[in-house]
């Protein structure tokens, strides 16, 4: 088994991220006709020039930050990584910067966030399980020493400060694990079956000391009732991916058989999907990622980041790697955490 520090995982899961992100940001919105039209055969797609990132590396890189600032200050607790959280992620709400179309749900609940006597429960948008939570959570399987608590409920908390729909939830905690999973080696081929058995055994536990009251916002008779809800989605679009893996064709829109990757559930699955089709070829996984007709930035960035937790550093050739935006924040804290 590769070791963490000897691949660089945590700097290759940053930077396939990014690179993810910077090759689908011109492709979103467009149908895959419309993508093939204007950027020609997409295992030929190229890094744009200026290789341009959207919210979702913004977002990481904020996350990043704040379990950095958090656990500078001690254990990371639900205290420290909520206030260090909310200060990142109102910082990106003001930010000049924050011009790439960002998700409604995102801006919503940050202006909400602004007001610090404001429980950020009561800013959480309890019915939104859009992706913007689980595209930017990559950081929570990268970093070490964290215990499985530890690592689900920040996993959990960084989306119910914007996303608190339970399936925006487990999607988060789903795609942290899988994370986890391929930087300490896990084998692609078991990483379905590992994900599954993850949330079966979470299927009924609530994060209290992380979420608080959250689930009481939802209507739901019980907090183990409302995030059941969000784990039976995964297991959904788990099943919609096991039968994908082994049916799809390389040369078809991945979207068509698990989601366009809008909500939370089909942005792991279809990402996941198009690492699984192509493990030992990176860049042809994010070409596939990024010529899909949903949301293609967020599908490439989350297939980056498993493609680079699972193959490491060396995943991505520096002729790439060296001009996409933000290169020196990725680098600083995937030093920190391959360290």
């Amino acid at each position: 088994m590769t070791t963490l520090v000897h691949k660089q995982a945590a700097t290759g899961a940053l930077t396939g991220l990014a690179l993810g992100d910077a090759l689908g940001y011109p492709t979103e919105f467009s149908d895959v006709p419309s993508i093939l039209a204007e950027f020609g055969p997409w295992r030929q797609l190229d890094l744009p020039e200026r290789a341009t990132v959207s919210d979702d590396t913004q977002m990481t890189l904020a996350l990043g930050r704040a379990v950095r600032t958090a656990m500078d200050r001690g254990l990371l607790t639900p205290l420290r990584l909520a206030r260090s959280l909310r200060e990142e992620f109102v910082d990106w709400y003001q930010s000049p910067e924050n011009n790439r179309a960002p998700g409604r749900t995102c801006m919503k609940a940050c202006h909400l966030l602004k007001d610090e006597t404001r429980p950020w429960q009561d800013a959480s948008r309890i019915d939104s399980k859009g992706c913007g939570a689980n595209m930017r959570v990559a950081p929570l399987g990268l970093v070490p020493g964290l215990s499985d608590e530890q690592r689900a409920g920040a996993a959990q908390l960084q989306s119910a400060l914007t996303h608190g729909h339970p399936t925006a939830l487990a999607a988060s905690d789903l795609t942290a694990h899988a994370v986890r999973l391929l930087t300490r080696g896990a084998e692609p081929t078991g990483l379905i079956g590992l994900l599954r058995s993850y949330a079966l055994e979470n299927r009924s536990r609530y994060h209290e000391r992380w979420l608080g009251d959250l689930w009481r916002r939802a209507g739901d008779p019980s907090p183990e009732r409302f995030i059941a809800r969000g784990w039976d989605e995964c297991l959904e679009a788990l099943e919609r991916l096991r039968h994908a893996v082994r049916t799809v064709s390389p040369e078809t829109d991945p979207c068509l058989a698990t989601g366009e990757g809008w909500i939370a559930e089909e942005a792991l699955t279809t990402g996941l999907l198009c690492f699984l089709l192509f493990v030992d070829e990176p860049l042809t996984a994010l070409r596939r990622a990024a010529c899909t007709a949903g949301d293609s930035d967020s599908i490439a960035c989350l297939a980056g980041a498993f493609a680079g937790a699972y193959l490491g550093a060396e995943a991505w050739p520096a002729e790439w790697a060296d001009r996409v935006e933000y290169r020196s924040d990725l680098l600083t804290l995937g030093a920190l955490w391959d360290a």
